[in-house]
C-alpha cells in the first residue's frame, strides 16, 4: 500500500476514534478546561498528529495511548461528580477576589494575579470601578463572576412594580427559504397561518432568508435582497389602539346622551373595555 493511502487511512480513523472520545468526555471539556481537560486534549492531539504522518509507526500503540488519556480523564471527571472534595482538588475551586466591596490582596496573590489582571477581570464583565463591585468571585474555569452593588444594578420591572407576561423563546421557522415544521408545531402554528402572514408582507419563502416567530405570533423574516424594507409587526400597537378607541368611544356616548338607563350602560361598558385593557397590556408591551 501507498504511504501517502496509509497516511489517508490512518487519519480519517484517528479522526473518527478522537471525535468519539472528545463527545464522551462531555461538552463541558470544550468550554470549561480544567487541568486534566487541558493536558488530556494536548496529549490527546499529539498523539493523533504523531501516528498520522509516521506510517512505520505501530498503529495500536497509537490505540492504546488514546485509550489511557481517554479513561485517565472520564475517571477523574466521574469521581469528581461523586465526590466534592476530590472535584476540589482536581478542578480547582472558587477564589473570592472582592468580598463587601473590598478586594482580598492576598487572595489575589495566591492565584498569581496583579491589579491590571483583575481590573481586566472587571472590564471584560462591563465594569470599569472596583468600587462599583460588591462580590467577585475567580470561577475554576477562569472566568470572574460578579456581583455589583446594588445601586448599581440595572433596573428591572419587578423594582418598578410592573407586571409583565411570561415570554417564551422564539421559534425560528424558515431558514434558508426552507419551512422547518417542528418549531411551527413548538408556537402550535401551521403552514396556512404562515402562508397568511407573509402574504400580509408580501413575500415568498423562498425569498426569506430567515423567519422567526414569538410566542404572541408575530413574525419577523429578513429577506435575500437587503434593499427591500420589510414593515414590523404590527398587531399588537394595532389591538392596544383598538381597545382604547372603544373604550374612549364609550365614555363619549355617555357623555353624550341625556338617557340615564343608556348612560348607565354605556359607563359599565366602559370600565369593562378598561378592565380587560388592563389585564392584556403586559402581554402587548
Amino acid at each position: 500500500m501507498p504511504e501517502w493511502v496509509n497516511i489517508i487511512i490512518r487519519s480519517l480513523a484517528l479522526i473518527a476514534i478522537l471525535f468519539f472520545m472528545i463527545k464522551w468526555l462531555g461538552t463541558k471539556q470544550l468550554s470549561q478546561l480544567n487541568i486534566f481537560d487541558a493536558i488530556s486534549g494536548v496529549v490527546l492531539g499529539g498523539i493523533v498528529t504523531i501516528h498520522t504522518v509516521d506510517p512505520t509507526s505501530n498503529f495500536a500503540y497509537a490505540l492504546i495511548a488514546m485509550f489511557i488519556w481517554f479513561i485517565v480523564p472520564y475517571g477523574v471527571e466521574f469521581i469528581s461528580l461523586k465526590s466534592k472534595s476530590f472535584r476540589n482538588f482536581a478542578q480547582g475551586k472558587s477564589t473570592v477576589f472582592i468580598q463587601d466591596g473590598k478586594i482580598m490582596e492576598d487572595n489575589l496573590k495566591k492565584k498569581g494575579y496583579s491589579t491590571d489582571d483583575l481590573l481586566e477581570k472587571l472590564r471584560d464583565n462591563n465594569v470599569f470601578l472596583a468600587s462599583d463591585v460588591e462580590f467577585a468571585v475567580l470561577e475554576p474555569s477562569g472566568t470572574l463572576s460578579i456581583l455589583p452593588k446594588r445601586e448599581n444594578l440595572p433596573l428591572t420591572a419587578k423594582d418598578l412594580g410592573f407586571k409583565l407576561a411570561p415570554k417564551k423563546e422564539p421559534q425560528t421557522i424558515i431558514m434558508d427559504g426552507k419551512v422547518l415544521l417542528e418549531p411551527l408545531a413548538n408556537l402550535s402554528l401551521n403552514t396556512n397561518w404562515l402562508e397568511t402572514e407573509l402574504t400580509k408582507l408580501n413575500v415568498s419563502i423562498e425569498n426569506v432568508f430567515l423567519g422567526q416567530a414569538d410566542n404572541d405570533g408575530q413574525l419577523t423574516v429578513d429577506l435575500y435582497d437587503d434593499k427591500i424594507a420589510v414593515p414590523e409587526p404590527t398587531e399588537k400597537p394595532l389591538l392596544f389602539a383598538t381597545m382604547k378607541k372603544c373604550q374612549a368611544d364609550l365614555e363619549l356616548f355617555a357623555l353624550a346622551t341625556e338617557n340615564e338607563e343608556s348612560k348607565a350602560l354605556y359607563e359599565r361598558n366602559s370600565k369593562k373595555v378598561q378592565k380587560a385593557i388592563d389585564t392584556i397590556f403586559p402581554y402587548l408591551n
